[in-house]
C-alpha cells in the first residue's frame, strides 16, 4: 500500500501530532508500505523510516510552524498516486490535502487529535468556540473517515455535525516505559537530586502551554513531605513558575526517550492537570511506568483511568479535590502500588504494534467502502 502522510507538525517540531506521526511511519515501514511525508518546513530531515519528506512554506505561531496550502500539493499527491491520504490533525495544510485527495478520488482518512474548539473555549474566546467548530466540521466532514482518541471527542465530533467517525487511540511503548527502570543508577541519581530528604515525588509531564493548566499544581501548596517535579516546556512557564512560586519543585525543561522513561520511574506520584486533552498520552506513559496516575474527570482521561482502579479522576478546577486525592496517595503506599499495577495492566494491550495494525484496517476498509461508492459511478458514466 502507498500512503502519503500530510501533517501540520513534524520533525523536529516534538509534540503529540509529531509522535503519532513518527510512530505510524515506523509501523508502516516494518509493514512493509510505502509512505510519503508531507509537512511545514521546520528543518525536518529528508527522510524518516523510508518515508521521503517533502516540506512546504509555513508560518511561526506560537513558536510552532503552521503549514500553507501551496500549489505543488497536486503535484505531489499526483506523482506519488497514494492508495489512500492520512491527514494528521489537519487544519490548513491537511483541509488542502483532503480536498487535492477527493478531486484526485483519493480515499483520505483525517486524524483527530488538536482540539481548536477546545482552545477557543479554555482562552474565554466564546464568540469564537461556534466558529471553530464549524471549521473542524469543515475541514473532517470532506475526509472519507475520521479517527478520533476518545469516546469524548467522538461525542463533540458528532455534535459538530461531522460524519464517517470511528475510534482510534494511541499507543505506548510498554518497553521503553517500564517499572524495571526504578532499579537504574541513574534513576536513583535523579531522586537524589529531587528529592535530597526523601520526600515524595509528584510530577507533570507534557508541554507547559494555556491548555495544560499546569498552574493547578499550586493547589497542592503547604502540603508535608511532597515535592513537585516539572518536566516539559513551553510558552506558558513563566507563568507556571509564577503560580509555583514559593513551593519545593524542580524544573528539569524537555527530556527525551530515556531520559524521560527514567524521571517517570523517579516520580511517586503523577499528576494530568489539563480537563480538555483529546487522548492524555502521558497518561498512558505513567500507567505503562506502574506510576498511581490523579486526572480530571474530563475528555481523553475518562477513557484512560476507571476510577479507583487503574487511577484517580478528580472534578475539573476543583482544587480541593485535586488536593485530597493526591495526599490520599502520599499516605498510602499499598494503594500507590495497587493504582499503579492495575495501571501497567490497563495499557498491555495499547502498543503501537497493535494501534498501527488497527490502523492498517482503517485505510483498507476506508479503500474498499470508496472504491465501491465509486464504481456504480463510473459504470453509469460509462467508464
Amino acid at each position: 500500500m502507498r500512503i502519503a502522510v500530510v501533517s501540520e507538525s513534524f520533525l523536529p517540531t516534538v509534540n503529540g501530532v509529531t509522535t503519532s506521526v513518527v510512530r505510524v511511519l515506523e509501523h508502516l515501514q516494518r509493514r512493509g508500505h510505502e509512505t510519503l511525508v508531507i509537512a511545514p518546513a521546520a528543518g525536518a530531515p529528508s527522510e524518516y523510516a523510508g518515508a521521503r519528506v517533502v516540506e512546504v512554506p509555513a508560518v511561526p505561531y506560537r513558536a510552532f510552524p503552521v503549514g500553507l496550502p501551496h500549489p505543488t500539493m497536486h503535484r505531489l499527491l499526483t506523482d506519488f498516486a497514494p492508495d489512500v491520504l492520512h491527514a494528521a490533525s489537519p487544519f490548513l495544510l491537511g483541509a488542502q490535502a483532503i480536498g487535492t485527495a477527493s478531486r484526485l478520488g483519493i480515499p483520505s482518512v483525517a486524524i483527530f487529535q488538536t482540539d481548536v474548539a477546545g482552545y477557543a473555549r479554555r482562552n474565554r474566546l466564546s464568540a469564537a468556540t461556534r466558529f471553530a467548530w464549524k471549521v473542524v466540521s469543515f475541514v473532517h466532514d470532506k475526509a472519507d473517515l475520521t479517527l478520533a482518541p476518545s469516546s469524548a471527542s467522538l461525542a463533540d465530533l458528532r455534535a459538530a455535525g461531522v460524519q464517517r467517525l470511528d475510534r482510534w487511540g494511541r499507543g505506548v511503548d510498554l518497553d521503553g516505559y517500564h517499572p524495571r527502570l526504578r532499579h537504574e543508577a541513574r534513576r536513583h541519581a535523579m531522586r537524589a537530586q529531587w528529592a535530597p530528604r526523601g520526600e515524595l515525588l509528584v510530577g507533570y509531564v507534557g508541554r507547559l502551554a494555556p491548555e495544560k493548566q499546569v498552574e493547578r499544581l499550586n493547589a497542592l501548596r503547604g502540603m508535608p513531605g511532597i515535592r513537585l517535579v516539572v518536566v516539559g516546556d513551553g510558552p506558558s512557564e513563566p507563568g507556571v513558575r509564577r503560580a509555583l512560586r514559593g513551593m519545593p519543585v524542580h524544573f528539569t525543561g524537555a527530556l527525551h526517550g530515556r531520559e524521560l522513561a527514567l524521571a517517570y520511574a523517579a516520580l511517586d506520584i503523577f499528576v494530568h492537570t489539563g480537563s480538555h486533552e483529546t487522548f492524555g498520552q502521558t497518561i498512558q506513559e505513567a500507567q505503562a511506568s506502574a506510576l498511581p496516575v490523579v486526572a480530571p474527570r474530563a475528555g481523553g482521561p475518562v477513557d484512560l483511568i476507571e476510577h479507583g482502579q487503574s487511577g484517580l479522576l478528580v472534578t475539573p478546577d476543583a482544587a480541593l479535590e485535586l488536593r485530597r486525592a493526591v495526599e490520599l496517595l502520599a499516605a498510602d503506599p499499598a494503594l500507590r502500588a495497587r493504582l499503579g499495577e492495575a495501571g501497567r495492566r490497563a495499557v498491555l494491550g495499547r502498543t503501537w504494534e497493535a494501534l498501527g495494525d488497527r490502523l492498517i484496517e482503517h485505510y483498507e476498509s476506508t479503500i474498499e467502502r470508496v472504491g465501491a461508492a465509486r464504481r456504480p459511478a463510473l459504470a453509469s458514466s460509462g467508464r
